[in-house]
């Protein structure tokens, strides 16, 4: 009987000293968290998209509580949801423009010539492994919608020419169409930057236009129609300077003979020039014979046909 006892004061004895070391640790150990942030955790939109640089909104929330950051850098939460942020810290809401996807390409295949036909894995990164993906532009969108798959807030659509349409007011700059596109044709933009070249195309004038009707030709009438410094002729591709952003109007798209440079309106199409050809053909072009050899890659199947 005295064992019995002796066992349970030895195991009552080790459980007071454990507790007595938890509740000394919990003590030591405590780190204090300021309930508002779960206040303003619960007032952000929840997209975790990192456009605001932080990693979600929980740690957007945090440096909010300690005067990090203001919280009209969401540019995710609506103005009101901005303010009630601002009020329940009593801090300035500060203020963010924007940013937005923009795609630097306009040659789906019913403007754009394909000197192959990929045949293989339906992916972007996958066509680009193989001859570039069979587009005559080689710095052209392969149309194979990896943009619109990894876009989590359905901010991209592929129109009917398998083009990537961004719609603006779903956008949170999260830059995940920037990283899949094994063209780089993606980025991010402030809203307030209209003037925009859609077309990466570094070809001479001559070869650009054969491989797509509405690329930059590098004529430069852009350049010339535009303030000093706004646009220049770089690589045989028109260049905005963003920082002379103010003195964008849409004039410089007027005389652009392609279309490739245009002027960018809140939920609108992209304004395309006066002098820019018209597209009427909505049929893919055929693929050009001859132009390269009949290519195919292993057991996959993966490859380019001519």
């Amino acid at each position: 009987m005295n064992e019995f006892l002796v066992a349970g004061g030895v195991m009552g004895g080790i459980g007071v000293a454990l507790a007595a070391m938890l509740a000394y640790a919990d003590r030591k150990l405590y780190v204090y968290e300021d309930p508002r942030i779960d206040e303003v955790e619960g007032m952000l939109p929840k997209a975790n998209c990192g456009a605001c640089g932080c990693a979600g909104c929980r740690a957007f929330a945090e440096k909010a509580v300690k005067g990090e950051i203001a919280p009209g850098k969401c540019t995710v939460s609506t103005p009101d949801g901005v303010q009630a942020i601002a009020a329940l810290l009593q801090i300035d809401a500060g203020t963010e423009e924007r940013r937005v996807a923009r795609l630097a390409c306009a040659g789906g295949p019913h403007v754009a010539r394909h000197r192959a036909q990929y045949v293989g894995l339906q992916t972007c990164r996958a066509a680009a492994l193989v001859n570039g993906g069979g587009k005559g532009c080689s710095w052209g969108c392969l149309g194979l919608g990896d943009c619109e798959r990894v876009c989590d807030f359905k901010a991209i659509t592929m129109d009917r020419h398998s083009l990537p349409v961004v719609m603006p007011s779903m956008c949170t700059a999260c830059g995940d169409c920037v990283d899949i596109c094994p063209k780089q044709l993606f980025s991010l933009h402030l809203v307030s930057h209209r003037l925009w070249v859609a077309c990466k195309n570094l070809a001479d004038g001559q070869q650009s236009e054969l491989d797509c009707e509405v690329a930059c030709t590098a004529c430069g009438r852009c350049a010339a129609d535009a303030p000093a410094g706004l646009i220049q002729i770089v690589n045989n591709l028109a260049v905005v300077d963003y920082a002379r952003n103010a003195l964008a109007t849409p004039t410089p798209i007027q005389r652009c003979p392609t279309g490739a440079i245009v002027w960018m309106e809140k939920d609108k199409p992209p304004m395309r020039g006066l002098d820019a050809k018209r597209i009427t053909r909505q049929s893919p072009l055929p693929v050009a014979e001859a132009d390269l050899p009949l290519q195919r890659a292993n057991s996959s199947t993966q490859g380019v046909h001519s």
